[in-house]
């Protein structure tokens, strides 16, 4: 993506986490990031090509690092500690794109559509990893889609838990408590 493209998308991002998507303005995302209507048009021909890179790049960055992480795992707790640490890293470093998704996901228009698609089959590889696990004997065997679900919602919590303190988080503190509490549950063979 090259710099003028950039600092549309990242502007644009800011605004919707701000404003709100639907708040937002094209004008305003030009005047902010200092191009031209014309650059912005260029690059986004309507405003809902920023949200769908949005989707695109902020779960797509999700599940690249999960499948580089977990990749060399020797188990499927391994596997899901990954995903906690990357899960709660993402969430503290890209607040305004999380932020953006929650806001998005609820209704029936094509955008909350389109995110509640982004979201499922992010937590679909969750469900990979559980169901492998489960049938290995490593995790307890469960509601696949219900522990998944759960594992995404958790670790998006560090996102409250951060707005709650007003200020930065320790992603190891946070990690290691769930790692504690939510890996600890799912593994099979502490008992």
């Amino acid at each position: 993506m090259n710099s003028t493209k950039r600092r549309i998308f990242n502007t644009a991002v800011k605004i919707f986490s701000d404003k709100g998507y639907d708040n937002s303005s094209i004008e305003e995302i030009t005047a902010v990031a200092g191009v031209a209507k014309g650059s912005l048009y260029y690059h986004f021909s309507k405003k809902e090509d920023i949200f769908d890179l949005l989707l695109e790049q902020g779960f797509g960055l999700l599940k690249n690092n999960i499948e580089l992480k977990t990749k060399h795992c020797k188990d499927a707790i391994e596997k899901i500690e990954a995903v906690l640490l990357i899960q709660i890293k993402v969430t503290v470093k890209y607040e305004e794109f999380l932020n953006v998704v929650f806001s998005q996901i609820w209704g029936e228009e094509e955008k909350n559509k389109k995110c509640k698609k982004a979201v499922f089959e992010y937590i679909k590889i969750i469900e990979r990893i559980l169901k492998e696990g489960i049938e290995k004997g490593e995790i307890y065997d469960g509601n696949v889609e219900a522990l998944a679900s759960g594992i995404f919602g958790t670790t998006c919590s560090s996102l409250i838990y951060r707005l709650k303190r007003n200020r930065e988080v320790d992603v190891k503190e946070i990690y290691d408590g769930f790692k504690n509490t939510v890996v600890s549950a799912l593994d099979a063979r502490k008992k």
